[in-house]
């Protein structure tokens, strides 16, 4: 008889509830688990390729070190020896600067790194601090943290009770939500519509989302700040701006209005390819909407004005009275490790940036990082404090990044490098060192970012559904033991003595005198379970550890977490301005002066002969996705998507030829009438045909490296984040 397992899907930001079946140490089938509270049965083919993942042949299982170029494997304290050999001698004769770090997506997924990783940053001492955010997201963080006083104060839409969804370069349809975790928004949308309600989509793309919409928007590629300032310009224009309970606690109204002066409809109907008509129906129908939100993802993030956009969406959603309203885009309120429910509430430090730049360009710190795209400079260029050493937990820049091929080079040249990792990859490849991590069914799972993008409160945990193999450490122990050496305390070290220090200087900084109460009582606990059950008890629904007997800590949460319970239903996201800012004056700051400075750089420009364009498919969320049989089977998924008129024009057959300033690639053809003539879409994340990559299925149809055609100087100059979309090329045949 099969056993059952309630397990939270870890690979993508859905974050929907799994049964796993299992008969011994076999997986016999996934499914949706009906009853968890956030998901209720919904599943995506992620989730059933878990399978895929913890049975892949390709996934390592033991230590790599390199001996004379070729990869043996080891013990744990082999690998650990050879790093203390190779990596602190670094460190000591050049520096802490000297030994850089990147953090990959799968990083946010997993407690068991997530909580741990800032302890590294912090043993490591270096500056050289990088990370998938600026290849994604650090424009809408950054925006947030302007507005709002930290960076994961995201608004987001309340899709159960909007009657009017305006999407920007979004795809949930696909993504399920990017920070906006909304599993199944297909049929969210589908009820929003069948009460009445409107979905607009503005993407150059006619994609999944756009055609299940009640209206698409061809916009032209990079023109989102032009329409976005359009539509705000014409809510002051008109008299449009309400901002009902909200305008006690706005600041810099009058400011955002001055700005936008210039940017009439008129005005930026050229560069973006929207007529003023509909920019100016946009802005009215949000305005007289009962309850309406505007949305910008990765399509408004990832252009030189992504910092732009990102305020300029929750602008008009306060603008419109939508902001911090039922029905509107509002703020969720996780039940633990969120900033913005602890310390004192309505005001506090906000967010700066620039505390430090980096050492060739300049370009300043964002929210710790500098921009991953810098990364490939500050190891070739000469000089002190020069990258000699890299540790990479989960990432693969090499695919990811812009300049991939420059990234490959320069890491060839490194004196020494360390990756965590589950595969031989395009980047690991070139390691000294991979320590692997475990398969997500021989880990527990609490999410740590995602409850804080929820579009409705929730608690969920699950268990390892296997137990690793013996003597095989578990990730947050890894990263511990490799704090405790950089910080000089060798080899021979005790991992628990070390969380037990760790938790308990987490607990003095805000308990004092109640310190040794509060870890008797988390006694039970270790590792990530610890940390999960001290901040669920001091979150906002917690037990306060007694005062309110009837709140939550992780035995309450583990219990009502299986497949009968399926979590803990925390509510409907509520109304949280002004608890919810952390801003030094306790107001919404409406008008960043930094935002505004670039806000004026914003103008029309004459359309390239072609402009590149991402995508998203549902069974490609990352590149090491590529290797699981169950995703990779189906039509082929790394093509050039031209509309069928260029095509034509161009005498384009099977293949196309795509030059950009910075590069060129060969890629397959593929009709479609979703794509607006002159533009064209090649997904990211693929290129495995790289000497030394092991992964044997995503080798079989490696694709290309869109990356590649990216120049890795181009950035959002307030995030860092990389320019990726709206991209001028040439296109021929091939």
């Amino acid at each position: 008889m099969p056993a059952s397992h309630y397990r939270i899907c870890p690979l993508c930001e859905a974050c929907c509830g799994l049964e796993v079946k299992t008969e011994g140490t076999q997986v016999v089938s996934i499914r949706g688990a009906v009853n968890d509270v956030f998901s209720h049965g919904y599943l995506c083919p992620k989730g059933v390729s878990l399978k895929d993942l913890h049975e892949d042949p390709d996934r390592l299982r033991m230590p790599l070190i390199k001996r004379d170029g070729v990869f043996v494997e080891a013990s744990w304290d082999e690998a650990f020896a050879e790093i203390e050999k190779r990596l602190l001698p670094i460190r000591r004769q050049h520096g802490a600067d000297a030994v850089a770090l990147t953090t990959g997506n799968p990083s946010a997924h997993k407690v068991s790194l997530l909580a741990y990783i800032p302890r590294l940053v912090r043993a490591l001492g270096t500056s050289n601090f990088f990370s998938a955010s600026t290849l994604d997201q650090m424009p809408k963080q950054l925006s947030a943290g302007l507005m709002f006083g930290h960076w994961l104060s995201i608004p987001l839409p309340d899709i159960e009770r909007c009657d009017y969804l305006l999407i920007l370069g979004g795809n949930p349809m696909v993504s399920n939500g990017s920070l906006w975790t909304v599993p199944d928004y297909r049929g969210k949308a589908k009820a929003l519509r069948a009460r009445g309600g409107r979905i607009v989509v503005v993407d150059p793309r006619r994609s999944e989302t756009a055609a299940a919409a009640d209206e698409h928007l061809a916009i032209r590629p990079g023109g989102d700040a032009l329409l976005l300032a359009g539509i705000a310009h014409t809510l002051f224009d008109e008299d449009l701006v309400k901002l009902g309970r909200l305008a006690e606690h706005v600041n810099g109204l009058e400011e955002a209005r001055a700005a936008l002066r210039p940017f009439a409809p008129e005005f930026t109907a050229p560069g973006c390819g929207i007529p003023a008509a509909t920019q100016r129906r946009l802005a009215r129908e949000l305005a007289a909407a009962p309850r309406a939100a505007v949305y910008g993802r990765i399509g408004t993030c990832t252009t030189r004005f992504g910092t732009v956009n990102s305020w300029l969406v929750d602008l008009i959603n306060a603008l419109t009275g939508n902001l911090d309203r039922e029905g509107g885009a509002m703020f969720a309120k996780a039940a633990a490790f969120a900033p913005n429910t602890q310390g004192r509430p309505g005001s506090g430090k906000g967010v700066s940036t620039g505390r430090r730049r980096s050492r060739v360009s300049g370009v300043p710190e964002v929210f710790g990082e500098l921009p991953i795209t810098v990364m490939a400079e500050e190891m070739e260029t000469a000089g002190r404090g020069q990258v000699k050493a890299l540790i990479t937990i989960a990432s693969n820049p090499v695919l990811s990044a812009p300049g991939g091929p420059r990234i490959a080079n320069a890491l060839a040249g490194l004196d020494f490098m360390l990756s965590l990792d589950i595969y031989v990859n395009e980047t690991s490849r070139h390691a000294d060192v991979i320590l692997p991590g475990l398969s997500p069914l021989e880990d527990l799972h609490f999410d740590v970012a995602f409850p804080q993008l929820s579009h409705r409160n929730h608690a969920r945990f699950s268990g390892p559904v296997f137990d690793a193999a013996p003597d095989t450490p578990q990730e947050w122990q890894t990263l511990l033991r490799l704090c405790a050496l950089l910080e000089g305390r060798g080899l021979d070290v005790d991992v628990q003595q070390l969380d037990d220090e760790a938790i308990e200087a987490d607990v003095r900084r805000f308990a004092g005198d109640q310190t040794p109460a509060i870890l008797a009582a988390l006694r039970p606990w270790h590792g990530p379970e610890r940390l999960i059950d001290l901040q669920l008890r001091i979150g906002p629904y917690g037990d306060q550890f007694g005062p309110n007997p009837d709140g939550l800590n992780l035995a309450k949460v583990k219990a009502a977490s299986s497949i009968e319970g399926g979590g803990v239903d925390l509510g409907p996201l509520t109304a949280r301005i002004p608890e919810v800012l952390r801003t030094p004056s306790g107001k919404v700051e409406l008008a960043p002066p930094s935002v505004l400075a670039d806000l004026a750089q914003v103008a029309p420009e004459p359309a390239p002969g072609f402009s590149l364009i991402g995508r998203r498919d549902v069974r490609s969320g990352n590149s090491w996705m590529h290797n699981l049989p169950l995703l990779a089977k189906g039509p082929e998924r790394c093509t050039l998507l031209v509309h069928p008129e260029d095509a034509e024009r161009l005498g384009l057959t099977e293949f196309a030829q795509v030059r950009s300033a910075v590069g060129e690639l060969i890629a397959r053809v593929e009709l479609s009438a979703d794509m607006s003539p002159g533009v064209v879409s090649l997904p990211h994340g693929w290129g495995h045909d790289l000497e030394g990559v092991r992964l044997g299925v995503a080798r079989e149809r490696p694709g290309v490296n869109m990356n590649a055609l990216l120049d890795d100087a181009a950035r959002d100059p307030l995030s860092g984040n990389a320019v990726l979309s709206g991209v001028a090329v040439e296109i021929s045949p091939a």
